[in-house]
């Protein structure tokens, strides 16, 4: 998809400068006017720069940039000029791909370019509040405090990330080993009677008969069925790739007993921080909702913030609408409309995201600590019932020779 470089006025009367990708210039006029800006001048940005075509998004490289960002503030704050802190930091980042980044960076900020604009052009090392913020800071002729907030909300975010991350680990490596030993025992453990039980299938118990016939499935049919399951997954993922089909299916996830209301904390509170980050850093509210939108990932809760953008650039309100879409927790409007009617809605919406963080840590945590026990209890139930099955065949072998 092409890039076109903006230069658009904000409400306020401000000139804002940077780069949307669009399929026309009419998609990226559009665009603009979702976000509440003006379109004055749209340009295709055929030789833009691609800040981070060699960065590969993971959690080093995003802590990198947390920490590279962080470190800017710093020294901005500390009264360097951009350019010179720019260089500064380059040279004290490790990460080779967020530093080759980052160079590039510094050198579009050399040619002319502000930081907001460059690192709008790097799509893949910044989301798209980063850029916002830099601007609001470059207009306010604060950038090193709108990067120090930039920073801290990024690293709250990567640090719930690599929480969920962590909580996870142990369950995955549980199911891994329960599923090997499970493989081994149809796969070596059982055949091994194979030739003891020959000619007296009939006569075995239930249990013996299903798990020999679970062996030989799984021996003559398991690498089709594992195909089948690869291109199953693949083919349903594609499938959710449309917008019908993937918004019907976020909407009925949110439904979900125990998992729905975990996605929706976890997503209220990532748009939460990212909308009072914006906020706080002087973004226009229709424009900071309108970015603050595009972290959420559940297609059904951005479609309701969407409609509330529409909403806010005719003059309405921002808890009402949210509270009439369903989809938010009734925690998160008490914050909001407290944020709203003291006018101090940045920093409701910053709690907010702390309480809601707290919430998914816990609900998290709850979850694994039943999950565990029972993958624990199905692994040694599935062993248990396959030794059970071979050794009441075993036990029975006199009775099965002397039967007619």
């Amino acid at each position: 998809m092409p890039t076109y470089r903006y230069r658009a006025a904000t409400p306020s009367g401000a000139v804002r400068t940077g780069a949307l990708e669009g399929d026309s210039r009419e998609d990226v006029i559009v665009q603009l006017r979702r976000l509440g800006l003006l379109p004055i001048e749209t340009t295709a940005a055929t030789g833009a720069a691609t800040p981070d075509a060699t960065v590969r998004a993971n959690g080093q490289t995003r802590q990198a940039v947390v920490n590279a960002i962080g470190e800017l503030a710093v020294l901005l704050e500390a009264g360097l000029a951009l350019d010179r802190a720019l260089a500064v930091c380059v040279d004290n980042i490790l990460n080779s791909g967020v530093k080759a980044a980052f160079a590039k960076i510094h050198a579009r900020v050399k040619e002319g370019a502000p930081l907001s604009t460059a690192m709008s052009e790097a799509k893949a090392l910044f989301p798209p509040m980063a850029s916002a913020m830099a601007e609001a800071g470059e207009a306010d002729g604060r950038l090193g405090g709108a990067l120090a907030r930039l920073a801290e909300s990024l690293d709250r975010a990567e640090a719930l990330r690599q929480t969920v991350i962590s909580s996870l680990v142990y369950p995955a490596m549980l199911m891994v080993v329960a599923t090997s030993v499970i493989l081994v025992m149809l796969l070596v453990v059982v055949p091994q009677f194979e030739t003891l039980f020959q000619g007296a299938h009939g006569k075995l118990p239930l249990a013996t008969r299903l798990v020999m016939g679970a062996s030989e499935a799984v021996r003559a049919y398991g690498l089709v069925g594992l195909g089948a399951l690869v291109v199953a997954g693949f083919a349903v993922r594609q499938w959710l790739r449309r917008p019908g089909v993937r918004l019907a299916f976020d909407r009925i996830v949110l439904r979900v007993p125990q998992l729905g209301p975990l996605i929706v904390n976890a997503e209220t509170a990532a748009f939460a921080r990212t909308l009072g980050s914006l906020v706080d850093g002087g973004v226009p509210l229709p424009t900071a909702l309108g970015i603050a939108e595009r972290s959420v990932s559940n297609s059904h809760m951005a479609r309701a913030i969407a409609k509330v953008v529409a909403g806010l650039k005719q003059g309405g309100g921002l808890t009402g609408p949210l509270a009439a879409s369903g989809v938010f927790p009734p925690m998160a409007l008490s914050f909001l409309r407290t944020g709203e009617e003291t006018a101090q809605l940045g920093l409701m919406l910053g709690r907010l995201a702390d309480v809601l963080d707290r919430a998914v840590r816990s609900t998290i945590q709850r979850l694994i600590g039943i999950l565990t026990p029972a993958i624990t209890v199905f692994m040694g139930a599935m062993v248990a019932t396959t030794i059970a099955s071979i050794m009441s065949a075993i036990l029975g072998f006199n009775d099965l020779a002397l039967a007619p």
